[in-house]
């Protein structure tokens, strides 16, 4: 009986006082307690991190099969090898080449020495560095470069191609090696998050004239086409 004393007194306490200040101070047996209420300790909200987008290719091509039959035969007449020189390559899904060279000799009219290469090179998408397109783009600008570049290179001339892949760079110069002076059409381009450069040269010998750089031009573009769309073939 004396401990239900107090609790009864205070009861009675708080019917005495207005309603506001019973709900403030008395709607508890238990001084002091805190409030528990889950919004009180709710974790702020995280945002997601940005994915980045897969690469469009995933596979390339044999570099040796990326260029039709015909066409080698067309722009190499003589070829050592028609099937082509495999580049060695340690990842042969990120990179790889292929090479053809022959000596059409003409008798009394000379000689003609061509050389036809194409070289791919294929970007992950990478969450760190960006997707694959983009990292494609930089090594596709640097490869521009490096062929205005080439040590030895005269009457350097370059433009933009137009259909050919997403972006399509051709550099054309002349360079005199082995006594002879040779004609370079090379084609750079870029397809997604693939990269296919096409070189393409010749010389006369034994008193034959150089081929013309606007024809060797022409026929590095129309191997440079096939090439991209060896590369869509390849990802189907």
């Amino acid at each position: 009986m004396h401990r239900s004393a107090p609790r009864l007194s205070r009861i009675l306490a708080c019917a005495a006082v207005p309603v506001m200040l019973v709900a403030a101070g008395c709607s508890s047996d238990s001084e002091g307690e805190k409030d528990a209420s889950p919004s009180a300790s709710a974790s702020p909200t995280v945002s997601a991190t940005p994915t980045v987008e897969p690469a469009v290719f995933s596979k390339l091509p044999e570099p040796c099969k990326s260029i039709k039959k015909k066409t080698v035969d067309s722009l190499v007449p003589g070829a050592k090898d028609r099937t082509g020189t495999t580049d060695k390559s340690n990842d042969v899904s990120t990179r790889g080449g292929c090479s053809w060279n022959g000596l059409d000799n003409k008798g009394v009219d000379g000689s003609q020495y061509r050389w036809l290469s194409v070289s791919f090179m294929r970007y992950d998408s990478d969450q760190t560095r960006g997707p694959g397109d983009k990292l494609a783009g930089e090594y596709y600008a640097k490869q521009v470069d490096g062929v205005k570049a080439t040590e030895g290179a005269k009457k350097v001339e370059s433009q933009a191609a137009d259909s050919i892949g997403d972006q399509a760079t051709v550099v054309t110069y002349d360079l005199r090696k082995t006594d002879a002076d040779f004609k370079y059409a090379t084609v750079v381009t870029r397809t997604e998050n693939v990269v296919a450069t096409v070189v393409y040269n010749g010389a006369g010998y034994q008193g034959a004239k150089s081929p013309k750089a606007s024809d060797l031009l022409k026929d590095a573009q129309k191997a440079a086409k096939e090439t991209v769309a060896s590369v869509a073939a390849a990802n189907k």
